[in-house]
């Protein structure tokens, strides 16, 4: 097979743990994975050996390429069937997966799938609106799999709830080839936000373990951890993250707030 440089190292490729009714989406999975290998690119994925995940990652590591798949230990006994496929990383839920699938990889593609595979294209999406990230978006078009979710946010464009340019975020193509194409020339127009959130390398995870002992030492007068501590709430549950560069910010407890480059912490007392 000859290979095509890409800009890429490695991909993200979202897509469901079930093979799908049509054949088509089957053989797309596949198409997409020897495209990837073809253009020296890198898999990351969810980590399932199973459905369309399975058929995506097999063609990948059967061409040659490193193939992460990322997974929950809890999902391991429902999505691994056999031997696992590539190098296998275990973390503790599906807000890790998702964090860490998304730092491994250079862009983004889903494949056709169901609710998790939605909601991981729609959150990578909203962090690209948000400037969280750069990263190109597409989405495999199978058969016209997709076309509903594109009119929907067409429509969402037309009523004033999705800007011009925030639609143009996202690249869709009938073909594993052809997206792939749009996707290396892709530059995505980001609005303009208040501040740019980095999530790169320089972030760690906080064990849970480690949050109570942490916001109660937030709670108790304000001590500033290494030198910006951030805190994100969903639905009650905290994760805390904290960078390792230089940068500084403001810490709302039992809200996400965070101001980047002050000289001096300051806490904000909760209302």
């Amino acid at each position: 097979m000859e290979e095509t440089k890409s800009r890429f190292k490695r991909i993200c490729v979202f897509c469901g743990s079930s093979p799908g009714k049509k054949a088509s989406y089957q053989e797309a999975a596949v198409e997409l994975g020897k495209e990837l290998v073809e253009r020296r690119i890198d898999l990351v994925y969810g980590g399932g050996s199973v459905g369309l995940m399975g058929l995506v990652s097999k063609a990948v590591h059967d061409g040659g390429r490193h193939v992460l798949g990322v997974i929950p230990t809890s999902l391991m006994p429902r999505e691994i069937i056999g031997d696992p496929i590539g190098e296998v990383r275990a973390v503790s839920n599906m807000h890790q997966r998702k964090a860490e699938m998304a730092r491994q990889a250079d862009a983004f593609v889903a494949l056709p799938g169901g609710y998790g595979t939605l909601e991981e294209l729609l959150e990578v999406i909203t962090w690209a609106q948000l400037g969280i990230h750069s990263k190109p978006v597409g989405l495999l078009n199978v058969d016209g799999f997709y076309n509903s979710l594109l009119s929907f946010i067409d429509k969402a464009v037309d009523e004033g709830f999705i800007s011009p340019k925030a639609r143009g975020i996202i690249v869709s193509a009938a073909t594993a080839k052809q997206l792939m194409l749009e996707l290396e020339e892709h530059v995505p127009e980001q609005d303009e936000v208040a501040s740019k959130l980095v999530w790169e390398d320089r972030l760690k995870y906080v064990p849970e373990s480690e949050v109570a002992m942490i916001s109660g030492s937030l709670d108790g007068g304000g001590d500033w951890f290494k030198d910006c501590i951030t805190k994100k709430t969903d639905n009650g549950n905290s994760t805390l993250f904290w960078e390792e560069d230089s940068r500084c910010g403001t810490v709302r407890l039992g809200r996400y707030s965070m101001v980047p480059k002050v000289k001096a912490p300051a806490v904000v007392p909760i209302d």
